[in-house]
């Protein structure tokens, strides 16, 4: 699988329980933080739940 980059980019003030959550599980929580993870299709069901709040780059 191919390693990628998420960087949260929005605030999670006022977004549902679940995204919160699903931040917390990309081990994300705060803006500009980033994390390198392999792009599983776990983490991709991920981002794409919560796709307005985080950015994707390929490494």
């Amino acid at each position: 699988m191919a390693k990628v980059k998420i960087t949260q980019i929005r605030s999670m003030i006022k977004r549902p329980d679940t995204q919160q959550r699903t931040i917390q599980s990309l081990g994300l929580g705060r803006i500009n933080k980033s994390v390198e993870v392999e792009y599983t299709p776990q983490i991709q069901g991920m981002v794409k739940k919560v796709s307005h709040l985080v950015s994707v780059t390929e490494l």
